[in-house]
């Protein structure tokens, strides 16, 4: 079953992936960043009744290393059987775009990334055939994000670094800081930010403790959080002030994934005044495929 935790886990290299060059850079590791980026099909389907989808697929141009892909893998359990799909996904995606491929998969937990950081061997003892070396963030190597100045400067680090530590016992003071760090940037890009880290928290106790922080500076996103500061908005009689506002932000959630966005759909969104349908719409800008699908009932 596929969690909000593990979507995010992936997802915020779809929103920011120059974080994976960061946050590698930590550890020693000197990856260029990138200089340009493209999502790719994450559909590995042959013609035969077998689906295989890695999480996410990124093409990944960099002025001094040339280009390759990086797929992006959630995991949040020891799975033997994994290890041979994450080598069908590399075979495949080499043979079809003829670029080099990284494997980077990221965990939640110390157990589970530290059985994924290591190299699995494809073959019989006697002669390896093949040696599957993923890269791996988690607990483990992920740089606790506790400083103010730091969490400013890189938003996107700070949010995965508040997901990959949830279970740790300084992660009071990580979402405190990416909390703060967030007052910094536009409403727009905050609330897609906080809404990421919400879902990838989940019903965990750093969840409910970003739920408490969220509802003293943040009055709207799909989430929890945002339900209820809805209703209360609503009760209050503020929904006409705040139709401009999250206007706006369905339109800044479809950027923000990279979608292209029409000029007919940016007019209906702004001559919209209807509250409640601006936020079915705000809903579906995180799931939609093309922006224009926001208005599909």
């Amino acid at each position: 079953m596929v969690t909000s935790q593990h979507e995010v886990m992936h997802r915020i290299f779809q929103e920011d992936p120059g974080v994976f060059a960061r946050a590698f850079r930590v550890l020693g590791l000197p990856i260029p960043d990138p200089v340009a980026v493209a999502l790719l099909s994450t559909d590995l389907t042959e013609h035969k009744p077998l689906e295989r989808r890695p999480d996410t697929v990124l093409q990944i141009d960099t002025a001094a290393d040339g280009s390759y892909l990086l797929v992006v893998e959630s995991q949040g359990r020891r799975s033997d059987e994994k290890p041979y799909a994450w080598t069908y996904y590399l075979a495949y995606l080499q043979t079809k775009y003829c670029l080099p491929c990284v494997l980077l998969v990221v965990c939640q937990d110390g157990e589970t990334a530290a059985w994924a950081d290591r190299n699995f061997i494809m073959g019989p003892r006697i002669w390896a055939a093949l040696i599957l070396r993923p890269m791996v963030l988690g607990p483990h190597n992920v740089p606790i994000v506790n400083d103010l100045a730091i969490a400013t400067r890189d938003i996107p680090l700070a949010m995965f670094s508040a997901v990959t530590h949830a279970r740790s016992p300084q992660v009071d003071g990580i979402l405190a800081v990416l909390a703060a760090a967030l007052k910094t940037i536009d409403g727009v890009t905050a609330s897609v930010f906080a809404e990421l880290t919400e879902l990838g928290l989940g019903a965990s106790p750093a969840g409910d403790i970003w739920r408490q922080l969220m509802a003293v500076d943040l009055s709207f996103f799909r989430s929890e959080t945002s339900q209820r500061l809805r209703a209360e908005g609503r009760d209050e009689g503020r929904d006409e002030g705040r139709v401009e506002e999250l206007g706006k932000a369905v339109l800044g959630v479809l950027s923000k994934r990279g979608l292209e966005v029409p000029e007919a759909v940016r007019a209906q969104v702004s001559a919209c005044t209807d509250l409640g349908l601006l936020e079915e719409w705000f809903d579906r800008a995180f799931e939609v495929s093309k922006a224009g699908d926001i208005f599909a009932e």
